[in-house]
């Protein structure tokens, strides 16, 4: 079978049938699966509809709350919480981040945190929208298991634990970091072995702690992830360093299932108990808004200009890899592979509705 090239609009309408299918609500359908369709618009293959078969599988293992009711439980004049009622991460982490903005516009700075979540998706969606608004913006998210070693370990202690940072610039698109506070992330190595495909080496030990290239036996077998750096001589402490720190904003902050915890994440029926933590700055609190998006356009243009190892890879800045795959990707549309394909054909012969990807 071959790679399907699929339109953006049908990407999205396949993951919305089957999560109406599921049984959430069309509002939480619709954010969601804007959400999930932009990360694979921006190339982020990770987080967009290859995660249908493994929400399918929370779902019946009820570790997600497909139909949550989510909800503002407390706000301060700088602070904001919001229990995500164990469902998907989307809903609650775009309600928190929009109501992050909102006040961080009205006084200049606000934190907000999820509480009794799951999986959020890719973490630049949530900086973005911040940046999108002229407010500089941050989010991070706990993770739902222990993959990744710490630096000098013999076992998994730490999720990927994704860390975001955007901000507004005026001519520029926004500056968008967007990483794993891994090696690499975890859906990489899940999309390699489910494709039968290698991965590099260094992204991952098997279970004895030896370096492997087999994304299934990485993957499905016990292998561990590496911190960020990959080896201590490479500074993996510095990635491990940042998943903790993920963790402390997250889970300790906002109150959920450590990932450090033998139950983990199953403590509670219905949720992964994961959590979130945003935080919108209004640049204007310093400066002038203008003022600060002219010195970021100047930085970004500076380093753009800077002289290329080779001249057909020019030097880029955080985000610009997603934005030139999403102007691809509404062209060429989005590349299903077959591996990938079965499944959501699975998914939704079972669910009962079309199968849309093949057209």
């Amino acid at each position: 079978m071959s790679i399907l090239m699929v339109r953006h609009e049908v990407v999205k309408a396949q993951i919305a049938s089957l999560l109406t299918a599921w049984g959430m609500a069309p509002d939480q359908v619709e954010t969601t699966s804007t959400v999930m369709a932009d990360a694979d618009l921006r190339g982020i293959d990770t987080h967009g509809i290859s995660m249908m078969p493994v929400y399918d599988e929370r779902r019946r293992n009820n570790t997600v709350t497909i139909d949550a009711k989510v909800a503002i439980v407390a706000e301060t004049p700088v602070s904001v919480l919001v229990d995500g009622g164990g469902g998907l991460g989307y809903v609650p982490s775009v309600m928190a981040m929009n109501r992050a903005i909102s006040i961080a516009k009205a006084g200049g700075v606000c934190v907000a945190a999820v509480r009794n979540s799951n999986h959020f998706g890719a973490a630049g969606y949530y900086t973005r929208m911040a940046a999108e608004q002229g407010v500089i913006g941050m989010s991070a998210t706990s993770a739902s298991a222990p993959r990744v070693v710490p630096t000098f370990g013999a076992e998994q202690r730490l999720g990927t634990d994704p860390i975001s940072f955007a901000a507004p610039a005026r001519r520029n698109p926004p500056f968008v970091l967007d990483m794993a506070t891994s090696t690499v992330a975890s859906g990489k190595i899940r999309n390699a072995a489910t494709e039968g495909r290698e991965v590099p080496i260094g992204w991952m030990t098997d279970r004895d702690g030896r370096p492997t290239t087999n994304a299934r036996e990485a993957y499905y077998e016990g292998g561990m992830h590496t911190p960020l750096g990959g080896t201590p001589e490479l500074s993996s402490h510095k990635g491990y360093g940042l998943a903790a720190m993920v963790n402390i904003l997250t889970t300790c902050l906002a109150g959920g299932s450590l990932v450090t915890a033998p139950d983990h994440p199953h403590r509670t029926p219905g949720s992964m108990e994961l959590a979130h933590f945003f935080l919108a700055i209004d640049p204007g609190l310093f400066r002038e808004r203008s003022a600060f998006e002219d010195t970021l356009d100047q930085f970004i243009d500076d380093l753009h200009a800077t002289k290329p190892v080779d001249p057909a890879q020019p030097v880029l800045v955080a985000g610009d890899p997603e934005e030139k795959k999403k102007q691809t990707r509404l062209v060429e549309g989005i590349p299903v592979p077959p591996g990938l394909a079965g499944k959501i054909q699975g998914l939704a012969e079972a669910a009962g509705v079309p199968y849309l990807l093949a057209g």
